[in-house]
């Protein structure tokens, strides 16, 4: 076995003053009370809220204090995230990682802003994994990172067996979002911490999923604290052998005979999502593209020229699929 602890918190976020000294007193009754904890996950934009207007430089004096609760309770600590604004102007949601001696030991940016809402932060293009000794490998997104299965893809083929992904999601998408997080951890055979705030900070409703994409912890809507003891060998049995031993996900994917254009830019294939307009906030009544929908179709590309067939599209053979 390698068990690992790893609690979320899950708490009242507000939007126009510090939470800090909340997130500091929450962590301190959750040590009191579970001491066999490991790791603690704080949410999305916690400290702060979501407006990038408090974004704080690199370095701060907050992340300071952080550092000083990881030794006390010698834990590892991702206090949530913050906006932080560099010398040059730009605004980026970071995430740093704590280590039990109080050592930053990786920090990783969002790669996908929630636009067009999340306007005026920039896209983050590293990404982040990090290794706790003699437990295993962990990758970090952020959100709306995790409707792009591609990050969690990158994460998992460097090694990441849990995926740490604070939310801060308030909106009606958020069934859609606990949807992804189960899909999530069966297409990559790891663990996902998906760990949402209240208020300004969101719905609540965190969760926890194992590698067979069975939920072991579902919060509501209330504050909550959930230490959960994971073992990375299921993570690794299961990617030897398959989710209940069927589906070995992971190793189909290595030994795919295929090779995506979509993900080359300039292979043409993807002229249909140049057709979909800009990525703007919708106005009342627009029609956009839909005003013509053969637009979406209008394809020059000889590799791919799909035909509308009813509420189908046909192939490039000429078959069509029942519907």
């Amino acid at each position: 076995m390698t068990p690992f602890a790893i609690a979320g918190i899950q708490m009242h976020v507000a939007a126009l003053h510090s939470n800090v000294a909340d997130m500091r007193h929450r962590l301190d009754v959750l040590m009191a009370r579970f001491p066999w904890t490991q790791m603690v996950l704080f949410s999305e934009l916690a400290p702060f809220g979501p407006l990038p207007r408090f974004a704080a430089p690199p370095g701060n004096e907050t992340i300071e204090l952080f550092r000083q609760d990881a030794r006390r309770h010698n834990i590892w600590l991702i206090p949530g995230s913050t906006y932080e604004q560099l010398p040059d102007g730009r605004i980026f949601n970071t995430s740093s990682v704590i280590d039990p001696q109080g050592e930053i030991v990786a920090k990783y940016s969002k790669m996908f802003p929630f636009l067009p809402y999340e306007q005026g932060v920039a896209a983050g293009t590293e990404f982040c994994v990090f290794d706790v000794p003699g437990v295993g490998r962990f990758g970090l997104s952020i959100c709306y990172d995790i409707w792009f299965p591609e990050t969690t893809r990158h994460l998992t083929s460097l090694g990441a067996e849990v995926l740490l992904h604070p939310v801060l999601t308030g909106t009606t998408d958020r069934d859609a979002e606990l949807a992804i997080a189960r899909a999530t951890a069966a297409q990559f055979q790891c663990f996902v911490f998906d760990v949402n705030g209240l208020g300004a900070g969101g719905v609540g409703r965190s969760c926890v999923v194992d590698p067979s994409a069975t939920v072991l912890h579902q919060s509501a809507g209330l504050e909550d604290m959930f230490p959960i003891e994971i073992d990375l060998d299921h993570v690794r049995r299961q990617r030897e052998t398959g989710l209940k031993g069927l589906g070995q996900v992971l190793k189909s994917f290595r030994d795919r005979a295929v090779d995506f254009p979509a993900y080359n830019r300039d292979s043409n294939v993807d002229q249909f999502l140049h057709a979909l307009g800009p990525l703007e906030i919708p106005k009342q009544g627009a029609l956009g593209t839909l005003a013509d929908s053969s637009s979406l179709y209008d394809f020059t590309s000889a590799d791919v020229n799909p035909k509308p067939v009813g509420n189908v599209v046909a192939s490039i053979t000429g078959e069509t699929v029942n519907g």
